[in-house]
């Protein structure tokens, strides 16, 4: 057993620190079963996530804050015992995302916390080693990578990456309650071979669509993506948020397909998002539940906590 080596540090000035951070994502722009039998999902970043900090500790306990933070725990003591080192430390979570709702909120902690125990003991924190570090935990989100990537969650392995698009907006709605994604990714789901057939064509679709930098096709592709999911996790707003989008000339619905979510999409770069986005917000008002605005993740600088 040993301890982390220090690189460039100065004992007894510099502490055994480290940080992380994880972007979140709203529910996925399309998620299905591919005619090879695999689950997949694609990625939404937002710019809410998770930030992590760890301060390594020769001496003491490995501990997690908050306390009900275990996965994150597990995690970190997986890292320990794999690189042989002594001691543990703290390691502290500041997530901007509410659990259970489809906004990646654990996957977001995992990753963030593989970045900050990984650069305190000095290990691979590359997006492949992080779904190895991952796998053994939980199903999980692609946000690992960066931009809009087509992840198989239940693996927890890259499929393709699709690169980032325009500035976007979502107006959400939160129907209410919690989804345990464990759970819902232990759930059979059965996909006759033409819906698998479908879903790989709107991967297609997808793929081109995010190429061209196409915000009204991915709306488009993520709105059929919604109304396939209501077999599976049905959004009682659906309707009236396909209504909504119509009429203030929203790109689609964007829907948390094991979450509690939906979300009008808008483009942050038209001319008119201001209008359409307040239009949204009254329209939104009125259906049950809580509404949010959320951001797109388009570059590395723009991700933070909340």
């Amino acid at each position: 057993m040993r301890e982390p080596a220090l690189v460039a540090r100065r004992p007894g000035v510099d502490l055994r620190e480290g940080a992380g951070t994880a972007c979140g994502t709203f529910g996925e722009l399309l998620q299905g079963v591919l005619p090879d039998g695999v689950d997949f999902l694609v990625t939404f970043p937002i710019t809410r996530g998770t930030r992590a900090w760890f301060r390594y500790d020769r001496d003491g306990p490995l501990n997690v804050f908050p306390s009900h933070k275990a996965k994150s725990l597990r995690l970190a003591r997986a890292m320990f015992d794999a690189q042989g080192v002594v001691g543990g430390g703290s390691l502290v979570l500041d997530s901007g995302l509410a659990v259970g709702k489809g906004l990646a909120s654990s996957s977001a902690d995992l990753v963030a916390t593989a970045r900050a125990v990984g650069a305190v003991l000095g290990l691979d924190t590359s997006p492949a080693a992080v779904e190895g570090w991952l796998r053994p935990i939980e199903p999980t989100d692609g946000v690992m990578h960066p931009g809009i990537v087509v992840f198989e969650h239940r693996t927890v392995r890259l499929r393709a990456s699709l690169g980032t698009l325009p500035p976007a907006t979502v107006m959400a709605v939160d129907e209410g309650g919690r989804l345990d994604t464990v759970t819902f990714n232990q759930r059979p789901l059965h996909r006759t071979p033409a819906q698998k057939r479908e879903y790989e064509r709107l991967v297609r679709d997808l793929t081109t669509a995010v190429d061209h930098g196409d915000l009204a096709w991915v709306g488009a592709i993520a709105t059929r993506s919604a109304v396939l999911n209501q077999r599976l996790v049905p959004k009682r707003n659906l309707d009236a948020m396909i209504r909504v989008s119509d009429e203030i000339g929203a790109l689609g619905v964007v829907c948390a397909h094991s979450g509690t979510m939906l979300g009008l999409l808008l483009d942050a770069g038209d001319p008119d998002h201001q209008h359409k986005l307040s239009a949204a917000a009254a329209a939104c008002a009125r259906l049950p539940g809580a509404t949010t605005v959320f951001r797109s993740f388009t570059s590395p600088g723009s991700a933070h906590a909340s």
